[in-house]
């Protein structure tokens, strides 16, 4: 059978700290609706999750060419303050997002999205505890499980995942 998603290549960020299911799920679901998954990381080290599942990026972010993406998905926990100090991760989303690609970013992955500068004027939400910091970058907070603004799929936190998933695919899927 079909997916969904079958002929899009997805980029998905990861870095050691990331939030474990924010990670794994989206990864799955995308690659369930067919989408090429590439995991890209700082290093192609083995990294742990913040409940102790470990994985390793396929390469690394500054390798990769966006241009050959039809999206890219940042998971929160803690890597996005790891991501976000990288200049290829802020080049990444922001050439990306430029582009009229899928940006989808749950929990503390607004804090990649406010790096790049992609946030102003937006719709965002993520975890409460970056609420300030999306708003101080001019975006306009939103307490909802997941939702799509422009081309950019928020989610809060991880209860919302399947909701995050579901808007994730449908904007893929559109694009």
């Amino acid at each position: 059978m079909a997916g969904r998603l079958d002929g899009t290549r997805v980029v998905v960020l990861v870095a050691d700290g990331f939030e474990d299911l924010e990670f794994h799920v989206p990864l799955m679901r995308l690659r369930e609706e067919g989408a090429e998954v590439t995991v890209a990381g700082l290093t192609t080290d083995e990294v742990s999750g913040k409940h102790g599942l470990r994985t390793s990026a396929d390469v690394t972010i500054a390798s990769i060419d966006g241009s050959s993406f039809d999206a890219v998905v940042v998971p929160g926990g803690w890597a996005p303050d790891k991501l976000r100090r990288d200049d290829s991760v802020k080049d990444l989303v922001r050439t990306m997002h430029e582009r009229g690609a899928i940006v989808g970013m749950i929990c503390h992955a607004g804090w990649v999205g406010i790096s790049a500068r992609i946030v102003k004027g937006v719709r965002a939400t993520g975890s409460v505890a970056i609420k300030d910091d999306l708003e101080n970058a001019g975006a306009t907070w939103v307490d909802e499980p997941a939702f799509r603004d422009g081309n950019i799929v928020w989610g809060r936190v991880v209860e919302d995942i399947p909701d995050f998933c579901r808007e994730l695919v449908a904007a893929i899927a559109d694009a």
